[in-house]
């Protein structure tokens, strides 16, 4: 027979461990909503864990491949193996040129077409991602 002590000491690690449970699993479903993958064309070319929700796609601008529009600008990311085709409606920061890095966020329409939310470039036109660098080095070779 257990004591009221007793009883009151289960009662409250239960009601402890259920609350973690319950806390860990709304931080883990919120934190799932928020997390963008990062892929290049030749990844999207291939169907590499493909969905059609929110990416981040990265690469070069390919030369000549600049169209601005006076609401849209088109342009070509491309890691050397393969290109994707990628339009944009806003501002783009100012180290936003051909032959630059470029990280595009927003939405794969096909594996040849995406739509960009927001260009990220806010660094100095040195600057690349390790996982670009990386992909880019092993494509030139």
């Amino acid at each position: 027979m257990l004591t009221k002590k007793v009883k009151n000491r289960v009662y409250f690690l239960s009601l402890l461990l259920a609350t973690t449970f319950v806390a860990v699993f709304f931080i883990v479903k919120s934190l799932n909503k928020n997390i963008l993958y990062f892929k290049t064309p030749t990844d999207i070319k291939l169907g590499k864990g493909i969905n059609f929700n929110k990416i981040r796609i990265g690469g070069m601008v390919k030369k000549d491949s600049l169209k601005i529009d006076s609401e849209e600008i088109e342009f070509i990311v491309t890691d050397f193996k393969n290109e994707l085709i990628v339009t944009y409606k806003g501002t783009v920061p100012n180290l936003f040129s051909e032959e630059k890095g470029v990280v595009a966020e927003g939405k794969l329409n096909d594996k040849n077409f995406f739509v960009a939310e927001r260009i990220l470039a806010k660094h100095d036109e040195k600057y690349m991602p390790p996982e670009l660098k990386d992909i880019l080095k092993d494509n030139v070779k």
